[in-house]
């Protein structure tokens, strides 16, 4: 190669103008290629890796965006930055623009989660706080917009810097999701895909406002106060068992635990049950007495008394009436929400049907039973 050669290569090479971004980092999102009071030269270079798109920006005003590929910058190819400048034949070198380099690569396992528990409103346990968290993936899916809504003139942009407000975006548009559902509260925990793919959708428009898709939304975990999930495991089981042999199982622990209290329970118990006899045998004898009636039938000595008979309830469920019922079988159906508080009840002695928070003997389904006021001095 002669002298004239290599001034003409070195000359060539002081004028040929390169625009690119490597980026070595996996949080930036935007990065503003910096020059020299922002001047490209006529004819520079610009390479757009994959994974990246450039957007040029003129005093304020988007631009030309860039996709993945090499190009020459002329007026061919910056046709939107050619008519903001008023080239009308060409534009002398070099020219005045910002270029902004985008990751558009998918931004994945980032965290959410809500800063305060959610209240809920539930049929059978009132009012409930429920806490939730998770990640979501998301990627800028139209960089013009983000440039102009989000980025605004930061030279470098982070995902930490938007991470707070898609935080905020998510915890919002969720709190209002699981609102809606009004869903059985322990049906929140088991059905966090179907709730995750609803949330995706709710949230997706606030996310294509600014220039972001969200690609993934997942809910790990749901969780409640402690005593909450216990009642709702205990409830999960009585579903499960049948009435009569539930009925049955707990009349057997009850006598079992009797029969083990000799002196307490059992001694109180076999006392009732002899000045019950007691009772008779005296009531028997007087009768004659008080008005020639005859005795009552007397019992043979050492008998137990007989077996009180139970209360048997009639409800009303779905316009028709069912039963009848024991005290226990009514309650576990009154657990399982087969019956609520305003459900129509009836037993022997009753005039007509009653709402269930009514009945005195019932209304401690209800819970929060409050003693009488104090008798006035």
């Amino acid at each position: 190669m002669g002298l004239f050669d290599k001034i003409k290569e070195k000359l060539t090479n002081e004028f040929i103008d390169i625009v690119e971004w490597l980026d070595y980092t996996d949080d930036t999102i935007a990065h503003r290629f910096e020059r020299y009071q922002n001047e490209i030269k006529n004819g520079a270079k610009l390479i757009v890796r994959e994974g990246q798109a450039a957007v040029f920006v003129n005093e304020g005003q988007l631009a030309d965006v860039f996709t993945p590929g090499t190009y020459d910058l002329t007026t061919q190819n910056l046709p939107i930055l050619t008519t903001l400048k008023g080239w009308k034949y060409g534009f002398n070198s070099p020219f005045k623009a910002e270029v902004y380099f985008v990751n558009t690569h998918l931004f994945t396992d980032e965290k959410w989660g809500t800063k305060n528990p959610i209240t809920l409103s539930d049929e059978r346990f009132g009012l409930v706080e429920i806490r939730a968290f998770g990640t979501y993936a998301f990627k800028v899916s139209n960089p013009g917009k983000f440039i102009v809504d989000i980025v605004g003139t930061d030279s470098n942009f982070t995902n930490f810097e938007i991470n707070e407000h898609l935080k905020s975006l998510i915890a919002t548009r969720f709190t209002d999701t699981v609102g809606e559902a009004n869903l059985p509260i322990e049906l929140y925990a088991a059905n966090t895909s179907e709730l995750s793919e609803t949330c995706q959708e709710v949230m997706q428009p606030e996310f294509t406002s600014v220039g972001i898709s969200l690609e993934k939304f997942y809910i790990e975990n749901v969780s409640m106060p402690e005593e909450l999930k216990k009642e709702i495991f205990e409830y999960s089981r009585i579903d499960k068992l049948d009435l009569d042999k539930l009925t049955k199982f707990k009349t057997a622990k009850a006598i079992e635990a009797a029969a083990a209290n000799e002196g307490g329970t059992a001694g109180a118990g076999m006392g009732m049950g002899m000045g019950f006899v007691l009772a008779q045998q005296m009531g028997g004898m007087m009768s004659p007495q008080m008005g020639g009636q005859q005795p009552m039938q007397q019992q043979a000595p050492g008998m137990p008394p007989p077996i009180p008979v139970q209360v048997q309830y009639f409800y009303a469920a779905n316009g028709a009436q069912q039963g009848p019922v024991s005290f226990e079988q009514l309650k576990v159906l009154f657990a399982s929400r087969t019956v609520n508080r305003d459900s129509l009840v009836w037993k022997q002695g009753m005039a007509n049907w009653t709402a269930l928070k009514d009945v005195e003997e019932l209304k401690s389904f209800l819970g929060g039973n409050t003693p009488p006021p104090l008798p006035q001095q």
